[in-house]
C-alpha cells in the first residue's frame, strides 16, 4: 500500500490517495475533503487502504509522513497510557483518525516503510498524483 496526502493551504482544501498492489491486482482510491490538513490526509489514505480490505492481512504499508509512521509505531501506545495526552500533556491532535487508523489497522500485519517523497518510487508518485487530483476546487 503506497500512500500520500496534499493539501492546498494547510489547513485547507485537501486530498489522498492510495495504490494497493496485491500480485498481480491493483487498486487505486482518493478522496478530499473542503478543509483539512495534510497530516490528516496522510492519515485518510491509510485508513481508506485498510478499510477497503475484506479481510485481515500482511500489509507493507509505504509513507512519507514521518508524522503517521512514528505515530502509529512509537507514540500511540503513550497517548494511549496517558489518556490521548502527548508526552509534554497536551491533547493529541487527530485523535479521531488515530483511533480510527489503529481499528482500521487491528486485524492486519502491519510493516512500516518510510520513503523520501518525490524520490521517484512510481507508486508513491501515484499516490501523489491521486491525493492531488482530489483536492476539491473551488474549496
Amino acid at each position: 500500500m503506497y500512500t500520500d496526502g496534499a493539501c492546498s493551504g494547510n489547513p485547507g482544501p485537501g486530498g489522498w490517495g492510495t495504490v494497493m498492489l496485491s500480485g498481480r491486482h491493483r487498486k487505486e482510491i482518493s478522496g478530499g475533503e473542503r478543509v483539512t490538513t495534510n497530516n490528516r490526509m496522510e492519515m485518510m489514505a491509510i485508513i481508506a487502504g485498510a478499510e477497503a480490505l475484506k479481510r485481515g492481512c500482511a500489509i507493507d504499508i509505504y509513507t512519507d509522513s514521518t508524522y503517521v509512521m512514528k505515530g502509529m509505531t512509537e507514540w500511540l501506545e503513550g497517548w494511549k497510557q496517558r489518556g490521548w495526552l502527548t508526552a509534554s500533556r497536551q491533547p493529541v491532535k487527530n485523535v479521531d483518525l488515530w483511533q480510527r487508523l489503529e481499528r482500521a489497522l487491528d486485524q492486519h500485519q502491519v510493516t512500516w516503510y518510510w520513503v523520501k517523497g518525490h524520490s521517484g518510487i512510481p507508486e508513491n508518485e501515484r499516490a501523489d498524483e491521486l491525493a492531488r487530483m482530489a483536492i476539491p476546487q473551488g474549496a
